[in-house]
């Protein structure tokens, strides 16, 4: 499904930014379905491309008592479920080279966390399952670095793939946007996504929680569709305060559809 609007926002024949969002983690059948169905209404409204997002797993957590999942198979099969009952692409992140076999089989697109975006036997197994890959660019790397990734993939022989832009590290406990880093990558020849809502993280507080600062998730987007990203990625949720994982940086639920108006305007503003 994916792969028929990918091509052509590689080339920049679209006129519309594409969508990926979702809840964090998957957190449960019911919830994810609503939150699907809601998304899935808003971005047929304003004709975007949409896909769903969830972590079936959370393998990089800062505690040993934070959440983690519901369980691999179950929350995979809510995956499948979420993009057959609404007919949308889903996507969901692998952490090892195991996973990627095991995922690929439920969703549409691999992604490859930030933290793990130069493991290169990790990149290997998700581009051979000939599934689309995301690859989240690192806090720690420069957008010029991110053509080793991609070439990575390109190089096992899967073309399929994109990168997400989710700020670099300022500090011990911040992270700072380079827009410049969206052009930068777009040149490789790849759709460039800007993540929204991780780039707002604060991350190492003392408490082990990671913060965030979901205020500003507008003006990021914005900013973004400004200098021509191809996708966006949103984590929502309708009670970010009880999410089970980063409520503390996503985007309430109902703050969605006024947000994507405003970029869709933009978008058609600068075209």
């Amino acid at each position: 499904m994916i792969q028929q609007y990918l091509p052509a926002i590689k080339h920049g024949e679209s006129t519309r930014f594409f969508l990926m969002a979702g809840p964090c983690a998957i957190e449960g059948e019911e919830i994810a379905l609503r939150i699907a169905e809601r998304i899935v209404k808003i971005t047929d409204k304003y004709g975007i491309p949409y896909i769903f997002k969830g972590s079936y797993r959370k393998a990089n957590r800062s505690r040993s008592d934070s959440f983690t999942g519901i369980g691999d198979e179950k929350a995979l099969k809510i995956l499948e479920k979420v993009g057959q009952t609404f007919g949308v692409p889903t996507v969901t992140d692998i952490h090892e080279s195991h996973e990627a076999a095991i995922a690929a089989a439920y969703v549409d697109v691999l992604q490859i966390p930030a933290f793990l975006c130069r493991q290169t036997e990790l990149l290997v197994a998700a581009a051979e399952t000939g599934k689309v890959i995301n690859i989240k660019k690192g806090q720690f790397l420069s957008a010029s670095s991110m053509k080793f990734a991609v070439d990575k993939v390109k190089d096992v022989g899967n073309d399929k793939v994109f990168l997400t832009d989710r700020g670099n590290t300022f500090g011990y406990q911040d992270l700072i946007v380079d827009f410049r880093g969206l052009p930068e990558m777009r040149a490789f020849g790849v759709p460039t996504v800007m993540d929204c809502t991780h780039s707002l993280q604060q991350p190492n507080q003392t408490s082990g929680v990671t913060g965030g600062k979901p205020e500003l998730i507008e003006t990021i987007a914005k900013a973004a569709i400004a200098v021509g990203a191809d996708g966006l990625f949103i984590e929502t949720h309708p009670d970010p305060a009880n999410a089970k994982s980063d409520g503390a940086n996503m985007l309430h639920l109902d703050l969605l559809e006024g947000l994507l108006e405003k970029l869709v305007r933009i978008r058609e503003a600068i075209l």
